[in-house]
């Protein structure tokens, strides 16, 4: 660490924005330790930043005996530009396209992929691609959707003790 506070939490508007973008990841895996993330419940085996496709690491790779593995890739969402819709991403995010175009080809091999929406904030209940800050991920989002990529959305509760993954959310197709 160069610095010795870290930005958790700011306000906005009347609703709280968890700005640590390293929360997510940490939330994702608490809920799976307890089962609190229903559409993928039962995996008893959780790993954590699995090297896959051409040059990415999975966020976890979920298994269990008798079922295909579930690739599963956490976004951070933190960015609402009309009231109540978390838009992802808030820029050109080519790294986050590939990693959909890679989950997808998870699912042509027969496995199960799973991209995870982490919305860091109290005031939104719906999820959209930002298709005009970054089409090409907005594509690579309709594209991996029609490849059968499972695409959730989390909400968080937030409060200045603490972040917990909290309500599913909608997640908008693109371009619809």
């Amino acid at each position: 660490r160069k610095l010795p506070l870290t930005l958790e939490l700011v306000e906005v508007d009347g609703g709280v924005v968890g700005v640590n973008t390293m929360h997510p990841n940490r939330l994702v895996a608490e809920a799976l330790a307890r089962g609190g993330i229903a559409e993928v419940a039962g995996y008893d085996r959780v790993r954590p930043e699995v090297k896959y496709g051409e040059k990415s690491r999975v966020d976890f790779l979920l298994e269990r005996d008798g079922a295909p593995p579930c690739w599963l890739e956490i976004k951070n969402v933190h960015l609402m530009r009309q009231p109540g819709l978390a838009e992802f991403p808030d820029c050109v995010a080519a790294r986050s396209a590939r990693h959909l175009r890679e989950l997808s080809t998870r699912v042509a091999a027969g496995d199960r992929a799973v991209a995870l929406f982490v919305v860091q904030r109290t005031d939104c209940d719906r999820v959209a691609a930002a298709a005009d800050l970054d089409p090409g991920f907005a594509a690579a989002l309709g594209d991996a959707l029609k490849a059968g990529v499972e695409v959730l959305a989390y909400g968080c509760t937030i409060d200045v003790r603490q972040v917990s993954l909290s309500t599913r959310l909608p997640v908008l197709s693109p371009g619809g």
